[in-house]
């Protein structure tokens, strides 16, 4: 089995592409819409959405862009990327003052990465 895509959420276009783009170096597709009758079917939202897809060697995310999500204050939900530069990747994320969260585990430690809609992705150093 593998993963097709991941779909996540950011309040704006802009944001997307400061994490997605910017960030993770993903290429930018051109954003659709996503009609409102499929998005009410889909989501049980009552509007019409953007989405769009950032793509690169092995990763897939299709993002929707809805101002009005509501997020969660505490999420759990997370997705794991791997980096050729963990501490690289770190640092560029904390010049782009994303919020990051180190914790000591074991011999080790876990890193985490917010984008700015709060989206939580857990960062792994590529063997």
């Amino acid at each position: 089995m593998s993963t097709a895509h991941v779909g996540l959420v950011c309040s704006s276009e802009n944001n997307a592409d400061m994490f997605y783009r910017d960030l993770l170096g993903l290429t930018k597709a051109e954003p659709k819409k996503l009609a409102q009758d499929l998005t009410k079917a889909l989501f049980n939202l009552e509007t019409e959405l953007t989405i769009i897809n950032y793509t690169g060697k092995g990763s897939h995310f299709e993002v929707f862009v809805n101002s009005l999500s509501v997020r969660k204050e505490q999420p759990v939900e997370h997705v794991c990327v791997e980096v050729e530069d963990l501490s690289g990747f770190l640092n560029k994320g904390r010049a782009m003052q994303m919020k990051i969260l180190q914790v000591p585990k074991g011999e080790g430690v876990l890193s985490f990465i917010s984008d700015p809609d709060g989206n939580l992705f857990e960062l792994k150093e590529k063997k």
